[in-house]
């Protein structure tokens, strides 16, 4: 067993007889028995299937507990997970199938009758924390073999793919292995002060490394409960951390900013309910807008960086000692930033792309792009600057960089800027073609107050634009939108964004 493995096996058995894991879905609290009987059915039904070390096994699963028995069987064995989104299209969950030739597709029974034929036979099994299982076998992989051949997993050895929410081109795939989960976890633990008191509250996606790491693998790992959401929902929010003791729970701005908008969400919360803290981050989280949060809701914001390819985070706000705007000091992480010479500086105020090193981050992808990497750092494509006390401010992508006549606009400054107004709910700053000057500072918002006159909205924002910034770096053109195509972490997809704006393809405003 690996260190990881061992850890997660003691943890059932230390709580073979007390919840550890609430279905909100079901809303049923499962035992470390329950756990561990699911373990062992699963390790039984894979080693009959001739499922073993170094399978690679693509799972489309709900957030539901059974993937604390799955991953744990699966790795225990010496197999490795890639889990995506349950709602995958058919077409692309068969395109993922046979493009990487994964051994077994493990998913839910009625997506599992769609994938069975002609190739793929299909097994059911029940289990404590899910009511039924299908695990599809590729028999021409298989059907060579004896036994399956299961073994004890080493550190070093594939435990985790994950696809990369990046916003540009095809998704990279990042294996972490057993040593970086753990590693990436208990640095978790130790950043959060994470303890057996603590019970988290899972909203993100279960396919993501949020959810795999920092809620699951730390609250694991620290002796905690989980509570275990189907999807995040701003009515239900607060009465399921007031019903559910919750301590605290990871988000992204994104769901910040919804429970600041939302009636039944404020309607629902009341000063009884004690959060220790809300864990942000994926993007920057608008200073008045965690003002807001922090004055309504009295509870501590804590915003990190992080990143697929670090199993996790990098940097995190110290619990006693955080800076409004900044993405914390480096945890458990070596941090530089990288200046156009190609040099890695540490110097405050000098700003490059910022650069990690450390025992949970990757030396390259599944697939090689040695562009990310420059000697043993990975070069993350955002853009930052370190203070004179060490925290990191992230100042957007590297290649989100607008190039209006030669002047190059960060679009996350301008943002940050635009969000300032009260009547913005959220704005994304993309370049559009522009004969003259090349591209175009375009601001694409979403409003809080659609009654307005759009047009005094619109020259509203522009003015303002110009009291606060440059004149290169103010927006040309202000469209309101009705939603951002975003990703599962509530990132815009700025490239599609683009698109649809180029081809008149978005819901603009009515």
């Amino acid at each position: 067993m690996s260190k990881l493995t061992d850890l997660l096996s003691q943890n059932l058995i230390n709580e073979r007889d007390y919840p550890i894991v609430k279905s909100v879905a079901a809303d049923t609290w499962y035992t470390g028995r329950d756990l561990e009987e699911d373990v062992a059915a699963l390790r039984d039904q894979l080693n009959k299937l001739k499922i073993g070390a170094g399978d690679q096994i693509l799972v489309a699963l709900p957030n539901a507990p059974v993937h604390l028995a799955l991953n744990q069987a699966l790795w225990e064995i010496g197999a490795v997970v890639h889990p995506i989104a349950a709602a995958t299209p058919l077409p692309e969950l068969k395109a993922e199938w046979s493009l990487y030739h994964y051994q077994a597709v493990i998913t839910l029974p009625d997506v599992g009758e769609k994938l069975a034929e002609p190739l793929m036979p299909c097994s059911r099994l029940r289990l404590h924390t899910i009511a039924a299982l299908a695990i599809l076998t590729d028999a021409s992989q298989l059907a060579y073999r004896i036994n399956a051949p299961q073994k004890r997993p080493k550190e070093e050895d594939l435990a985790l793919i994950l696809n990369t929410s990046g916003t540009t081109g095809k998704p990279k795939r990042v294996g972490l292995t057993h040593r970086m989960l753990l590693n990436a976890a208990q640095h978790v633990a130790k950043s959060h002060a994470l303890s057996a008191d603590d019970i988290a509250m899972v909203v993100m996606p279960m396919f993501h490394i949020n959810a795999q790491v920092i809620s699951v693998l730390a609250t694991r790992l620290s002796g905690g409960k989980l509570v275990i959401a189907p999807k995040f929902s701003a009515s239900k929010f607060w009465p399921l951390i007031a019903d559910n003791h919750v301590t605290w729970v990871s988000v992204v701005p994104t769901i910040i900013s919804i429970l600041l908008m939302n009636e039944n969400a404020l309607k629902a919360y009341h000063p009884d309910i004690h959060l220790r803290f809300v864990r942000s981050s994926s993007f920057a989280l608008p200073e008045d807008k965690l003002i807001a949060f922090q004055t309504y809701f009295h509870t501590q914001v804590l915003e990190g960086y992080g990143m697929t390819e670090t199993a996790s985070q990098s940097t995190l706000n110290p619990i006693n000692a955080p800076k409004i705007g900044s993405a914390g000091k480096p945890v458990g992480t070596e941090l530089r930033l990288m200046l156009a010479d190609g040099s890695l500086s540490q110097q405050p105020y000098v700003e490059g792309e910022i650069a990690l090193r450390g025992d949970h981050v990757i030396h390259d992808y599944l697939e090689p792009h040695p562009e990310s990497f420059k000697d043993d750092w990975f070069l993350t494509g955002d853009l930052g600057y370190l203070d004179e006390d060490g925290y990191l401010f992230v100042k957007g992508r590297r290649k989100e960089m607008i190039n209006r006549g030669g002047e190059k606009v960060a679009p996350a400054k301008v943002e940050n800027i635009l969000n300032e107004l009260d009547w913005v709910a959220q704005v994304a700053v993309i370049g559009l073609p522009d004969a003259l000057y090349g591209e175009a500072v375009t601001a694409v918002v979403i409003r809080q107050n659609v009654t307005g006159d759009p047009m005094k909205a619109k020259a509203a924002l522009i003015d303002y634009a110009r009291q606060h910034l440059a004149a290169y770096e103010c927006p040309t053109d202000v469209v309101f939108v009705k939603a951002f195509p975003v990703n599962a972490t509530g990132k815009v997809l700025r490239p599609k964004l683009r698109k649809q704006l180029m081809q008149g393809g978005q819901a603009y405003e009515a």
